[in-house]
């Protein structure tokens, strides 16, 4: 079974694209989500996002096909991420979508792809980085994404 995962590349432009949203100034959330060619076996860009909240990126994510939104607050996405204690940081949040209900070739894809692309665009190196995985694009809200960083607290 595992012989036929099919493992993607990264599109050269997605890449260049993700180490500027790394490193981005800005303090607003925002978000990149990417996806599959599969015809070309590449991730690549879907859509971006400046100034949207979990609860706003979860209506923008297809319910049964899966995708790779990155969010950083500064979604891959970036979030404002405010301290008990008042202290502010914008981690990296890397969400795999894979809902339920989608075709599990897709899945399969997307799953066997997940860590190439953190590796090749070198998400591990940001020290406030974290994977998650959602299984229903419901699950994406403010508080969910919230609980899943208190480890940052």
């Amino acid at each position: 079974m595992s012989e036929s995962l099919v493992v993607c590349d990264v599109d050269g432009e997605l890449v260049e694209k993700l180490r500027q949203f790394r490193f981005r100034k800005e303090t607003s959330n925002a978000a990149i989500i990417m996806k599959i060619d599969k015809d070309k076996q590449l991730v690549i860009l879907d859509e971006e996002y400046e100034d949207i909240s979990p609860d706003d990126l979860k209506d923008e994510l297809p319910e049964r096909q899966p995708r790779y939104p990155l969010n950083k607050k500064c979604l891959c996405a970036v979030y404002k991420y405010q301290h008990d204690d008042g202290r502010v940081s914008y981690p990296l949040c890397f969400i795999f979508s894979s809902p339920v209900g989608c075709k599990p070739e897709q899945q399969m894809m997307y799953a066997g792809s997940k860590n190439k692309l953190v590796k090749t665009v070198e998400l591990t190196k940001f020290i406030l980085f974290q994977v998650f995985e959602i299984r229903n694009t419901e699950d994406l809200t403010e508080e969910w994404l919230r609980e899943k960083l208190g480890f940052f607290g």
